[in-house]
């Protein structure tokens, strides 16, 4: 996986440098035994390209959703997905969950950007998890000679899809 995360930096990077958009993608340094808020990190002025990303990868030969409970830790009293919805509502951040499948030798990848709050829809709800027909309804980042390619259209499209300020949370009574 970070390599899928290094592949993700890097195309968020050439894209906003090539279309001079003022933003700088960096991934987060992982540490054993603490938690990270998300795999990557986008800071912006400009408020569709100020995201915070988790990344997974998937080998879809050998699985037919991304089971929430598989993919996703427990760490820090709290689910994952609670920790890091949490830190996009917070931050004020578009969530994104970038899906690499892998579809094993000889086949291409594929990676799928999908909205943070369809994920923490389909999980508030007391779903196992996405299946991969739900990852992909979401269109395939374009790939030239293994390299991802994103465009404008790619992160336009999902961000404020799902406003994470409007599904219910639990944060406030926590504290």
């Amino acid at each position: 996986m970070p390599d899928f995360e290094w592949a993700l930096t890097h195309a968020l990077n050439a894209f906003f440098e090539k279309d001079g958009v003022a933003a700088i993608a960096y991934r987060l340094k992982q540490s054993p035994f603490s938690a990270q808020f998300m795999d990557i990190l986008v800071d912006s002025k400009t408020p569709e390209y100020y995201l915070a990303i988790e990344c997974k990868s998937l080998d879809a030969r050998k699985t037919k959703s991304l089971y929430f409970g598989r993919y996703f830790s427990r760490a820090a009293g709290a689910h994952q997905l609670s920790r890091e919805t949490e830190f996009i509502t917070r931050s004020g951040r578009q969530g994104i969950l970038a899906v690499e499948l892998r579809r094993g030798a000889g086949k291409p990848r594929t990676a799928h950007l999908v909205p943070w709050g369809q994920i923490y829809q389909s999980f508030s709800e007391g779903k196992s998890g996405l299946s991969l027909r739900d990852i992909e309804i979401n269109p395939p980042l374009e790939r030239e000679r293994g390299i991802y390619i994103i465009s404008r259209l790619d992160i336009v499209r999902i961000t404020g899809y799902f406003d994470m300020a409007t599904i219910k949370d639990d944060f406030e009574n926590d504290v």
